[in-house]
């Protein structure tokens, strides 16, 4: 899709959407940490499926010598020392800007060396994995808190915030380096390091036979590669090559075509959802593919179903990649005995009994019974997440079974929960009962964006909260009385998301919540760094209501040092200006800091896009009182 999309918007630079992954760099918008800025970017690599796109881009650099290495499924990281002392390790982060993991890394990267003989700033790049026989070791030791896949093991272990704990539980991880360099200079890997496999190359048929040896290796593995990468062997041809906004020109990626394995399709259940989506997901006889155990699929929706004639008791092709969820990509008619029964849609509500409705092309079914008990449950577990209530602590599990005894039937009765009431579960001690409850008192300054995220408004996305809160509302009842014309007249909100707003606010239930809410101490307001400044400061301000795309590196006039992206995002945010991650005929201003590549500013001259330097960027966020 994204092929496709970067097809369409070469032909139709002018219709690319404001919010096009095209490059942008696979990485989270914020960092919750501290941070430090890469000395030299980490980027993302532009992604090849087939011979012709590898034999392309080896043409493109005719006589050069190609190295090629496994793709490892793991976590980026970067790691620095001084003068032969550890300095810190960082994440990618946003390619620019890393998260400091350093202590981290200390307790998880048991091999990771603290002193090497090399003097100088010298830093090594590479992947930190899970390997496969950690992963299922650690699962079967913790059967009640199991890692999904080695590449979500690593990437969760080093964000916990007791890594010892970690550590001792054998939650470990292995680091194998891509390259060296020192102040900016190749460098060969100092003793300690683990190199990444790798085929030195000549030729194009070389390469294609390096891709197919590791491809053919791959099984084998202790650990999980999702494909190769093919970059140029010389450092300084590398560097020549140079990147653009979001890729280095000297390197791709090959990806495998993605794994799929034989099972039978046992049973096919139908979950309500938060909002009354009933989809179908079958349970399969258990195969290893992708790199996980898997047991349940998802069929999609009925009109799938019924195009691939998939059958409960057939034989079927599981495939899986990444963290897509595993799917059902073909059934074998051929192995059928006959014993094979049709998967036939439900017509009423698995939990609550209403008559289903039919949507959409899919055919998908919806229970339109707002007092559904399955989908008050769905519910229950989307105001405890992450970027909701953020409930640390709380799990699905823990939900359902406080839900089907009656101690939580909405939002709000999270809030009364006591550790006694706790205690009367069997595997609840004393210490856990104290931490969930601990845990949902923290939850009451949640704020008026994640309320919104947590009320799971049919249609408003967590970026429709964002705007919300940009366009200067102060509290939750004020949105509740806002009508379809005061909506709809906020940037990218359309009419049919503020109708869904209004309707969802309308109803009596919804309101009585929000003052049940209020009542139990729950923070319903905007948060300062969810709020707007002043309109009457920023009256006069060029970004108000502007839509801007930030790029290049930035220093803060304040104090002379680099400021990160997602700083500099909430200052413009804060001036009342709506961001875009990639320039389109919508976008007002580019805001341009140092380092920019050719291709944004090159594409905003040509829609006519007009291009803000720092210098006046800060005099602007000044003016309106943001710095």
């Amino acid at each position: 899709m994204k092929d496709e999309l970067a097809a369409l918007v070469s032909e139709h630079p002018e219709l690319e959407p404001a919010d096009s992954p095209l490059g942008k760099v696979n990485a989270p918008a914020e960092l919750t940490g501290p941070t430090v800025r890469h000395a030299r970017p980490m980027l993302s690599l532009a992604k090849a499926t087939g011979e012709d796109q590898i034999r392309m881009f080896c043409e493109r650099f005719g006589g050069q010598v190609f190295r090629v290495s496994e793709k490892l499924d793991g976590l980026s990281l970067s790691v620095v020392y001084v003068d032969g002392s550890l300095d810190y390790v960082a994440t990618r982060g946003t390619g620019t800007v890393g998260e400091l993991v350093t202590e981290k890394a200390r307790h998880v990267i048991p091999g990771l060396p603290v002193r090497i003989d090399v003097p100088g700033r010298v830093e090594i790049r590479g992947e930190a994995v899970m390997l496969r026989s950690v992963w299922a070791a650690y699962n079967e030791a913790h059967p009640d808190r199991t890692l999904t896949n080695p590449r979500s093991g690593a990437a969760g272990t080093l964000v916990l915030k007791d890594p010892a704990a970690a550590a001792a539980a054998n939650r470990l991880l292995r680091f194998f380096a891509f390259g060296a360099d020192r102040d900016g200079a190749a460098l060969e890997l100092p003793a300690g390091f683990e190199p990444v496999a790798q085929y030195v190359c000549a030729s194009v048929a070389d390469v294609m036979e390096a891709i197919d040896e590791i491809g053919r290796r791959r099984d084998g593995l202790d650990y999980d590669i999702d494909g190769a990468v093919v970059r140029l062997h010389e450092p300084a041809a590398f560097d020549a090559a140079g990147f653009n906004s979001a890729e280095p020109r000297g390197a791709i990626a090959f990806k495998y075509p993605p794994e799929e394995k034989l099972t039978r399709l046992l049973s096919v259940e139908w979950p309500v959802g938060k909002i009354g989506r009933v989809p179908p997901r079958a349970r399969v006889a258990p195969v290893f593919v992708g790199g996980v155990t898997v047991e349940n699929i998802t069929l999609h929706n009925p009109r799938l179903i019924r195009e691939r004639d998939l059958r409960i008791g057939d034989t079927v092709a599981v495939v899986r990649r990444g963290d897509v969820i595993p799917f059902a990509g073909r059934s074998l008619p051929e192995e059928r005995d006959g014993t094979e029964v049709e998967i036939v849609p439900p017509a009423h509500c698995p939990s609550c009994g209403s008559e289903l409705q039919v949507r959409g092309t899919g055919e998908e079914r919806w229970c339109l019974n707002l007092q559904c008990p399955a989908q008050a449950t769905r519910r229950l577990m989307h105001w405890a997440s992450r970027p909701a209530a953020d409930m640390e602590g709380v799990g699905d599990v823990w939900i359902e079974r406080l839900a089907e005894d009656g101690l939580l039937k909405r939002r709000s009765d999270f809030y009364d929960l006591t550790a006694e009431q706790l205690l009367g579960y069997e595997r609840m001690g004393e210490v856990s009962a104290r931490n969930m409850v601990d845990s949902i008192a923290s939850s009451k300054r949640m704020g008026l964006r994640r309320a919104l995220i947590g009320l799971a408004i049919p249609m408003a996305s967590e970026g429709t909260a964002k705007r919300l809160c940009l366009a200067g509302y102060e509290h939750i009842e004020d949105i509740a009385a806002a009508t379809v014309e005061d909506l709809v007249a906020i940037r990218d909100i359309g009419p049919k998301v503020a109708e869904s707003i209004v309707a969802f606010f309308a109803r009596p239930e919804v309101r009585e919540e929000i003052a049940l809410l209020r009542e139990r101490g729950v923070d319903l307001d905007v948060l300062d760094e969810d709020r707007p400044v002043d309109a009457a400061v920023a009256g006069d301000s060029p970004l108000k209501g502007r839509s801007v795309v930030i790029t290049g590196a930035f220093t803060d006039p304040r104090s002379g040092a680099r400021i990160s992206r997602p700083d500099v995002t909430r200052l413009v945010e804060q001036a009342a200006a709506v961001t875009a991650s990639s320039v389109s005929a919508t976008t007002d201003y580019l805001l341009a800091g140092e380092n920019v590549g050719a291709s944004k500013t090159g594409k905003a001259d040509k829609l006519g896009v007009t291009i803000v330097r720092q210098d006046e960027l800060w005099r602007w966020l000044a003016e309106a009182g943001v710095l």
